[in-house]
């Protein structure tokens, strides 16, 4: 049975005879870009809720060493989160980027054949 079976499977008969397509679809791309910025987006609000959660927990701690930690853990915890948010932002835009530039260059490539084949902007 023919047709796109992962990113970029061929598709068409089996032998070919040079008859089989390379095809990509920018889908998986965006789709994980998306995940990318959902995941940004979910992780929004936890440092405020990471704030509220710690409010007034170390006030008459006295020499509970453990709890005096918690803001050093705390403030490691919200620099990761900063640094996750950032990550997700900078990979869903690289990941939406690879979607265009594989677009164009198929493109590209199929316009360098149209001479070819004789069929100008036949796709």
């Amino acid at each position: 049975m023919a047709g796109v079976q992962g990113l970029s499977d061929p598709v068409g008969p089996a032998g070919g005879g040079g008859r089989e397509q390379l095809r990509h679809s920018d889908g998986p791309w965006l789709r994980a870009a998306g995940g990318a910025e959902a995941l940004r987006t979910h992780l929004g609000p936890v440092p405020s809720e990471l704030a509220l959660a710690h409010q007034g927990l170390t006030a008459g701690a006295g020499d509970l060493s453990a709890l005096a930690e918690l803001g050093t853990v705390r403030t490691s915890w919200e620099r990761r989160i900063t640094a996750a948010q950032g990550e997700c932002a900078s990979l869903a835009g690289k990941l939406r980027a690879v979607a265009r530039i594989q677009g164009a260059t198929n493109e590209a490539v199929r316009s360098s054949f149209a001479p070819a084949s004789g069929k100008a902007g036949a796709q």
